[in-house]
């Protein structure tokens, strides 16, 4: 069945030359399009307000704020397909697990930067009328990494979540290659109330050694949002 196409293309980027360029060339193939640069999510929210939803080309990453963490969008894509608008994820980045949550949060379809301007247009004019360029099953194939990826954070930070504070300031120490006598030097503690610490880590973590412990923190991705390079799960 034909699907009638969007009447609004509206492209949303931190990049001026990018997003204006691209609205330039699918106006000159009669596409009803136009940019608003943004570099935060207030700026996205003003980007849209007023405006009658339909195809949002939205970047991933709109930049960097003052503090140096990335501004991801894809936190908005559920609001965003909330109002109506029908969400094209456009990115730089060629993390499989990124795309995957944009495509999981209810991104229509993902096109990459580094694609040339005719197929950016090309892209951009199918899923005005509904069509994703990207194949069903490597969509599918995206998200279902996306999920595998998110359970397994979630069980990892749910056995992180058991410890005290101090439990999580030892197993900091020991992800930064701190040993024991220093750790108890450290914290003026005694080399036994350390090592008990320890136990108490490797029993709630349900690993064998520090070694494993370590490893198990460390495959809890650090984001963007971590400050100072600390640890995202010390807090």
């Amino acid at each position: 069945m034909a699907v009638a196409p969007l009447g609004t293309v509206l492209i949303i980027d931190d990049h001026e030359l990018v997003g204006s360029s691209l609205a330039l060339a699918l106006r000159a193939e009669g596409e009803p399009a136009s940019f608003r640069p943004a570099h935060s999510h207030v700026d996205v929210h003003r980007a849209v307000a007023g405006v009658e939803p339909g195809l949002l080309v939205l970047d991933l990453d709109l930049g960097r704020d003052a503090e140096g963490r990335r501004i991801d969008t894809i936190p908005l894509i559920p609001g965003l397909r909330a109002q109506g608008w029908r969400v094209l994820v456009l990115s730089g980045s060629s993390s499989p697990t990124r795309i995957g949550a944009a495509l999981h949060q209810g991104g229509f379809t993902w096109v990459s930067k580094t694609a040339s301007m005719p197929a950016l247009v090309v892209a951009i004019r199918e899923a005005r009328v509904g069509r994703s360029l990207l194949h069903t099953a490597h969509r599918d194939q995206l998200v279902q990494r996306y999920v595998e990826w998110d359970r397994r954070q979630r069980a990892v930070r749910g056995r992180i979540a058991t410890l005290t504070r101090r439990e999580r300031e030892v197993l900091e120490l020991l992800a930064g290659g701190v040993r024991v006598h220093a750790i108890a030097e450290h914290f003026v503690v005694s080399l036994p109330t350390v090592r008990t610490q320890v136990r108490a880590v490797l029993a709630k973590l349900d690993v064998g050694s520090q070694l494993e412990a370590v490893a198990l923190v460390r495959s809890v991705d650090a984001t963007d949002d971590t400050p100072g390079g600390v640890l995202p799960w010390v807090r």
